[in-house]
């Protein structure tokens, strides 16, 4: 029986550079607030990131990927399995891209995320100024911050 996955949005598979064939056991599936990574046939492993974790994502396409219609996503988030992970060569990558680019601002929206509440330094160090500093009921007056709402 099919696993069913709640509020799918979009579904790819791994493939092998040459000729884009999906002879693999690599699945990438983006659902409304997930970003879930299958990967196996013997031993299965399937690891999931929460969208908002994302911070950035770049689509990669080498001259053989453009020869077969294939690309990779990188993806870069705040996951301690995979704070970068590739989504390598999928058939559909710039839709893919640009649905879990959507996706991943839709749940920061949702859960009303300011750019300064979800950066932190690589591998959690605190340094003396990062945004955690700032008091938030400080008054700012004039000052033009990237970090703050107008």
């Amino acid at each position: 029986m099919a696993k069913q996955t709640s509020g799918l949005v979009q579904q790819e598979r791994k493939r092998w550079l040459f000729f884009g064939i999906p002879f693999t056991f690599t699945k990438y599936t983006i659902t409304e607030n997930k970003f879930i990574l299958n990967e196996g046939f013997f031993t299965s492993t399937e690891n999931e990131i929460l969208l908002y974790r994302v911070l950035d994502i770049t689509l990669k396409r080498t001259l053989w990927q453009k020869l077969f219609g294939l690309g990779s996503v990188i993806v870069q988030s705040q996951d301690q399995t995979h704070p970068t992970l590739v989504v390598k060569n999928i058939k559909h990558s710039v839709q893919f891209k640009e649905e879990l680019s959507t996706h991943v601002e839709m749940e920061k929206v949702r859960l009303n995320m300011r750019r300064g509440e979800y950066i932190h330094s690589p591998g959690g160090h605190h340094h003396p100024g990062d945004i955690d500093d700032i008091d938030p009921n400080f008054d700012h007056g004039d000052i033009d911050h990237p970090d703050f709402d107008n």
